[in-house]
């Protein structure tokens, strides 16, 4: 088990690092900072199943760096929750084959509610429906799952996650934001103690 373990390992190593890399990260940064920072609109995270709970940490870790986030279930959102987007909001959405249904009329949907709402897409699928729907469109590089039957969502949900991970990193760096503005958010837990001491250090 010790070697299979390990080879399970380099695998997912392997997808991360195969993660394709190019200026639509950059594009996707500038377009958060623009709609979110300058314009003050929100950031609005979007995925059914496994993909879903990636958008939902992303948003939370959005909240916790300086972006106003939130999470809009698909199904929920043809139920009324739609009605959470604003001028200005930007949408995050995840769909590791980009022909989820619920995520695609979503897309469409929300163009019927705000006509200029632009999509950041995480997808393996660049030719798909969603992925045509996209301002941006950010490919995992349709890694292999690792699970034994290659359906259960695994190395492709391990690379959505280290994308919101670039674009919550590159978007601090690009907003300057402060181990101040951090604390502010962070009062209870390890997190808020740690970052409070680190205040007080400066």
């Amino acid at each position: 088990m010790i070697e299979a373990i390990k080879a399970l390992l380099k695998q997912e190593a392997e997808a991360i690092s195969n993660i394709p890399v190019t200026s639509e990260y950059e594009k996707a940064v500038e377009l958060i900072v623009k709609q979110i920072h300058q314009k003050k609109g929100k950031l609005v995270t979007s995925g059914m199943g496994k993909a879903g709970q990636i958008a939902m940490n992303i948003a939370t870790t959005f909240c916790s760096t300086g972006i106003p986030a939130v999470f809009l279930h698909p199904s929920e959102a043809q139920h009324g929750d739609l009605g959470v987007l604003q001028e200005n909001d930007l949408f995050l959405m995840i769909s590791n084959s980009g022909k989820t249904r619920e995520i695609v009329e979503l897309a469409r949907l929300s163009r019927q509610l705000l006509p200029n709402i632009q999509f950041i897409v995480i997808t393996g699928n660049l030719d798909s429906p969603l992925a045509k729907e996209a301002t941006i469109a950010l490919s995992t590089g349709n890694p292999k799952e690792v699970c034994e039957l290659g359906m259960t969502p695994t190395t492709s949900t391990t690379a959505m996650t280290v994308i919101g991970d670039i674009l919550v990193v590159e978007t601090m760096k690009c907003t300057q934001f402060t181990i101040e503005e951090y604390s502010k958010r962070h009062h209870g837990g390890y997190l808020g103690e740690k970052s409070r001491s680190l205040c007080s250090d400066l």
